[in-house]
């Protein structure tokens, strides 16, 4: 039982202090301010990006990238809002901005990834997208 805990210790130290498998984040000054503003107005409390997030509304990963959606469509259900989504009164300054971070976001991965592969070691490589970023 003593090997058990002290490899599961050991396992979990390595995962936890690791930072050799974690990638760098890269989001242009305009996706970061449009994050702020995501965290600002509680866009998590009812939207997902990547499956994280309330359940009230739809998960936005590739809303940007999703047929029939885009920058119109995003920049309009903010103004407006829809069903139980409130209406901002953002300026159109924060809206590109919310629109450029939901644009790198898309950019990637795709959520839910139907060809993401498990690897022996536990780990999930996951299909990426081009990275294509504002500076």
């Amino acid at each position: 039982m003593s090997v058990l805990i002290i490899s599961f210790s050991f396992y979990n130290y390595i995962i936890y202090t690791s930072k050799s498998d974690f990638g760098t984040v890269h989001l242009s000054k305009k996706a970061q301010l449009g994050e702020t503003l995501w965290l600002k107005n509680n866009c998590n409390s009812c939207h997902q990006i990547y499956g994280l997030g309330g359940y009230l509304g739809p998960d936005l990963t590739n809303v940007y990238s999703a047929k029939g959606k885009g920058e119109i469509y995003i920049k309009a259900l903010m103004s407006s809002g829809i069903k139980v989504m409130p209406k901002f009164n953002l300026s159109e300054t924060e809206k590109d901005a919310l629109v450029q971070f939901l644009k790198e976001v898309d950019q990637t991965g795709i959520y839910p990834n139907a060809n993401a592969k498990i690897e022996s070691n536990g780990w999930v490589i996951l299909k990426y997208k081009n990275q294509k970023y504002e500076n």
